[in-house]
C-alpha cells in the first residue's frame, strides 16, 4: 500500500507582465480542481499578489496524497497561454508563459517526543490548597530549538502534559511552515527566466480552455486513410 506523502510546487510568472500574473491565478485554480478530482489534498501556503486585481506573481501549494509524482510531472515545466491581453487591448503579443516548479522540500523541524524535556511545577492562580500543593503544571521544552510552552489549565498532570505536547508540536509546525514560506518567496525572487521551448500544457482563449490539438489528430487520421485507399487501387 502506497504511503501518503507531500510535495510543494510553485507557480511563477517568472517576473512576467500582468498577463502572466493572470495566467498564474488561472493555473492555481486548475491545479486545485484537478488535484481534488484525483483525491489529492492541496494547501496554498504562499501567494505573491500581482499589481492587477485577481492576479498573482507566484503561488506555492502543498500537495498531499498518493502517486504525487505522476500528477506533478503532468504540470511541471512551462505553461503557455494563447490569448489576447486583458490589460493592453491593442498589444500584439498572443503567447504568454509561466512556470510550474517542484520546490525541494525543506527539512524543517522534525518533532520527536524524545527531544522534549518536561518540568512539573505547582500551578499558580485560584484553585484552593490542592492546586497550590500538587505539581500539576507542565513546562515542555523542545531541546534542539529551545522552544517551550507552559500548560496549567487542568488539575491533571497527565492532561497538562498532553496539552503542552500538542501546543509545542503546533509551534514547531508553524515555524516549519514559516521556513517553507520564506523558501517560496526566495524561489520566486530568484526565478527570472522561463524555458519557452516545449510547454508542458497549452491553454487558449479567455475561457482558458486546454489546447489538445484535436483537429491536427483528425487530419492526420484522415490522411492515413486516404493513403491506405490509394494503395488499394494499385
Amino acid at each position: 500500500m502506497q504511503s501518503i506523502n507531500n510535495q510543494i510546487i510553485q507557480i511563477t510568472s517568472g517576473r512576467g507582465p500582468a498577463e502572466c500574473c493572470w495566467v498564474v491565478a488561472q493555473i492555481l485554480k486548475l491545479i486545485i480542481k484537478e488535484a481534488s478530482d484525483l483525491n489529492l489534498e492541496t494547501t496554498v501556503i504562499h501567494r505573491e499578489k500581482g499589481l492587477e486585481n485577481g492576479t498573482l506573481q507566484s503561488a506555492t501549494i502543498k500537495v498531499s496524497g498518493r502517486d504525487l509524482e505522476t500528477f506533478i510531472d503532468s504540470w511541471k515545466g512551462t505553461i503557455q497561454w494563447i490569448g489576447q491581453s486583458h490589460y493592453r487591448k491593442f498589444h500584439k503579443r498572443k503567447n504568454w508563459f509561466v512556470g510550474v516548479n517542484k520546490l525541494e522540500e525543506s527539512k524543517g523541524i522534525s518533532f520527536n517526543e524524545k527531544d522534549v524535556k518536561y518540568e512539573f511545577t505547582r500551578s499558580g492562580g485560584p484553585g484552593g490548597q490542592h492546586v497550590n500543593k500538587v505539581s500539576t503544571a507542565v513546562r515542555a521544552t523542545h531541546i534542539p530549538t529551545r522552544l517551550s510552552v507552559f500548560e496549567s489549565n487542568s488539575r491533571s498532570q497527565l492532561q497538562n502534559k498532553k496539552e503542552a505536547t500538542v501546543r509545542l508540536k503546533d509551534l514547531l509546525d508553524k515555524q516549519s511552515l514559516d521556513m517553507v514560506k520564506s523558501q517560496a518567496k526566495d524561489g520566486w525572487q530568484n526565478h527570472n527566466e522561463l524555458d519557452r521551448g516545449k510547454p508542458t500544457r497549452i491553454f487558449k482563449g479567455t475561457d482558458f480552455m486546454p489546447n489538445h490539438k484535436k483537429q491536427k489528430y483528425k487530419s492526420n487520421r484522415k490522411s492515413d486513410k486516404q493513403d491506405f485507399l490509394r494503395r488499394l487501387e494499385y
